[in-house]
C-alpha cells in the first residue's frame, strides 16, 4: 500500500467512526477488526497485530 493510499484508507477510517459517533467507535472499531482478521486468514499476524495495538496504551 502506497502512501497515499493509506492516507485515503485512514481518513475513511476516521470520517467513518466520526460520523458514527462516539458512542459507536468502539463497536465499530471491533467490528472492523474482526473483518480485517478474517480477511488476514493468518492467525500468527492477526495475534501480532494485537499485541502491537496494545502496547503503548496506557491502562
Amino acid at each position: 500500500m502506497t502512501d497515499a493510499q493509506l492516507d485515503t484508507v485512514y481518513t475513511r477510517l476516521c470520517k467513518t467512526m466520526t460520523q458514527l459517533g462516539e458512542a459507536k467507535a468502539s463497536l465499530f472499531l471491533a467490528r472492523f477488526a474482526l473483518l480485517a482478521i478474517g480477511e488476514m486468514d493468518d492467525p500468527d499476524t492477526s495475534l501480532r497485530l494485537i499485541d502491537e495495538a496494545g502496547n503503548g496504551i496506557a491502562s
